[in-house]
């Protein structure tokens, strides 16, 4: 019986641990707040999270909300004695945007250059026991950084068939490896690596900061079509489209909008790709006619409802109109995805015309009651008249971030 016992208490002890680990682990170190907004932490009996530094006068408990604006730094500790981890927050004051909806053009350039193929050269495979594969960043090559393919052709020319050594990025962590290139018929040297060095898209700008400077859009990043990775990006351009045609959007044929970026108005620079959006600064605003009265106070997620509301979005050149959808589900304690909301198109107008919610259209900002509650992200592939939106606060703290 004692025997059958001790394993069992062994066995209980390692999954509270575990248990503990967990939930530290998933703690995040840095949160941003807007006033008075709470955040629940998940917590583990033992674990205690304690205010111990303010630059705010107020530093009440994070469930209950912050109401003056600063920062406010929390310590964890297990059973108040044992130090695991620190949290900074930062409480923001209640921001104001104005709402876009116009069609825009992106242009996104990687830093170092993304592995999305590989192939054989003349039957050799250069890229073997390597380490290397699809989705890697290549950064830099025999000491020489890497920002495009253009680069990386010419370092791996002039090294020849002589051993070049390689660093790239895998989720964020860097390696090295060797590699040797291989001559082809038409006496160039090759790795049997496909690279690509930017990526480019039509979507819908959501809204602009007039304080900052800075706008965001899509409610989603830009992922690689051939690796379906979030690219990682040293710098982008945002700019004007011209809009060609629309393919409506059919129960298990998601629509598109088609548009063209050539040639066309730079309107700023973009800084961040992430899963919530993408961010920049907004350089050109007579372009996109935008009027800073215009703007209306961004919702928090107490204050939206299901029910009416209503999408700005272009479906034609620079003519920007409001459809109206249902907000028929909100997942108030969602921060792990851009999936916040489920949304429903009432429109029969917008029916009439794509089918539902089709790409190019995320971004457009969701406006309920006046404020702004949120952007398009998603369709539902097999129902195309219902798709997802982001929440507006989740946008504003990634562009904050």
């Amino acid at each position: 019986m004692t025997r059958t016992i001790k394993p069992l208490f062994i066995i209980s002890f390692l999954l509270l641990i575990l248990v503990y680990v967990a939930s530290i682990t998933n703690m995040p170190d840095k949160i941003i707040l807007f006033q008075g907004e709470g955040y629940s932490l998940k917590k583990v009996p033992g674990l205690e999270i304690e205010a111990v530094q303010a630059s705010t006068n107020l530093a009440t408990d994070l469930k209950t909300g912050i109401e003056q604006v600063g920062k406010v730094e929390y310590k964890v500790s297990l059973f108040g004695g044992i130090p695991l981890k620190d949290i900074s927050v930062s409480v923001i004051p209640k921001t104001y945007v104005v709402p876009l909806g116009n069609a825009i053009g992106l242009k996104l350039y990687t830093n170092g250059v993304l592995v999305v193929g590989m192939s054989e050269i003349n039957g050799k495979k250069p890229y073997e026991n390597t380490g290397i594969e699809e989705g890697d960043m290549i950064v830099n090559v025999d000491n020489v950084a890497i920002n495009s393919t253009a680069e990386l052709v010419k370092v791996v020319n002039k090294a020849g068939e002589k051993e070049i050594e390689v660093e790239y990025v895998r989720k964020g962590k860097t390696m090295q490896t060797s590699i040797i290139p291989v001559e082809t018929e038409n006496n160039v040297y090759k790795l049997g690596l496909w690279v690509r060095d930017a990526a480019a898209g039509v979507g819908t700008v959501s809204f602009y900061e007039p304080s900052s400077g800075m706008f965001a859009a899509l409610g989603h990043g830009i992922q690689d079509v051939d690796t379906q990775e979030l690219l990682t990006i040293a710098k982008g351009d945002f700019v004007t489209t011209r809009i060609l045609s629309i393919t409506k959007g059919t129960k298990g044929n998601p629509g598109k909008i088609q548009g063209s970026i050539d040639n066309q108005t730079t309107l700023g620079e973009i800084y961040k790709n992430t899963e919530f959006g993408i961010y920049g600064k907004l350089n050109n605003t007579a372009a996109l006619n935008i009027n800073a009265s215009d703007a209306v106070e961004v919702a928090g997620r107490d204050e939206i409802q299901t029910g009416e509301a209503k999408i700005i979005c272009t479906l034609e050149d620079n003519i920007k109109k409001e459809y109206k959808v249902e907000i028929e589900k909100i997942y108030k304690n969602n921060n792990e995805n851009n999936k916040s909301m489920l949304i429903k198109i009432t429109d029969k107008d917008l029916i009439e015309k794509t089918g539902g919610i089709i790409q190019g259209m995320s971004g457009s900002p969701i406006i309920q009651n006046g404020k702004l509650v949120g952007a398009l992200t998603h369709v539902l592939v097999n129902n195309p008249e219902m798709g997802y939106g982001v929440f507006a606060d989740i946008m504003v703290k990634q562009m904050s971030n």
